[in-house]
C-alpha cells in the first residue's frame, strides 16, 4: 500500500513538472534569440546619432531602419574612457557577442588607432567595448533615451534581426 502510494506520488510529480516546461501559454519555452536571414546582404551601416536612427543598407537600398538609443551624453565624438559619448566616424562591424548582458551585440571597431593617439596624448585612454546591443533586463529597466556608456542600443527583437543580417568586416558610418 505504501509502494503503491509512494509510485502514484512519483508519476504525479513527474507530469507536474513535465507540464511547467510544455504550457500552451509559451510563457515556461526558452525564446530562441538566433534568427535566419537569407535576403540580400548588408554592405554598410549607417547611424545618425542627431536623428536617433540606424539603417541597414545593401548597395543603395535601405533594408531596415531602426530607433536608436545612443551614450548617456549624446552631442560629440568619444574621446575618452568614461565620457558616455558615441563615437563618430567610419568603423567596421569586428565581433559578436551572444552572451552579451544586453541579449545579444554586434561589435565596433573603436578606438582606431588616430582614437588611441588623441587619447594618450592627452594621458587618458580612448575606451572600448563599442557595441550596437539589444536592451536586455538592465536596459528594460531604464526609462529613459541615451542611457548607454557609448554603445547604440536598439531592443531585443531588433538586436536579434542585426545579429542575423550583420556579418564581420561591414563598414558602420557613424555621423553627429
Amino acid at each position: 500500500m505504501i509502494r503503491a502510494f509512494r509510485a502514484l506520488i512519483a508519476v504525479v510529480g513527474v507530469a507536474v513538472v513535465a507540464s511547467c516546461g510544455s504550457g500552451d501559454s509559451g510563457m515556461n519555452q526558452p525564446v530562441n534569440k538566433f534568427r535566419s536571414y537569407d535576403g540580400p546582404p548588408v554592405t554598410q551601416i549607417v547611424v545618425k546619432k542627431s536623428d536617433r536612427k540606424l539603417y541597414l543598407i545593401s548597395d543603395k537600398s535601405v533594408l531596415k531602419t531602426y530607433q536608436i538609443n545612443l551614450g548617456n551624453q549624446p552631442v560629440g565624438t568619444k574621446r575618452f574612457e568614461g565620457d558616455g559619448k558615441t563615437p563618430e566616424g567610419m568603423f567596421f562591424i569586428d565581433r559578436f557577442n551572444p552572451q552579451s548582458r544586453y541579449h545579444l551585440s554586434v561589435g565596433i571597431s573603436y578606438p582606431r588607432a588616430e582614437d588611441v593617439a588623441f587619447a594618450a596624448a592627452s594621458g587618458r585612454r580612448p575606451g572600448g567595448d563599442i557595441f550596437i546591443h539589444g536592451l536586455g533586463p538592465e536596459g528594460r529597466a531604464i526609462n529613459r533615451a541615451d542611457w548607454t556608456a557609448g554603445c547604440i542600443a536598439v531592443n531585443d527583437q531588433e538586436i536579434e534581426e542585426i545579429f542575423a543580417m550583420v556579418r564581420p568586416g561591414v563598414p558602420i558610418f557613424i555621423y553627429p
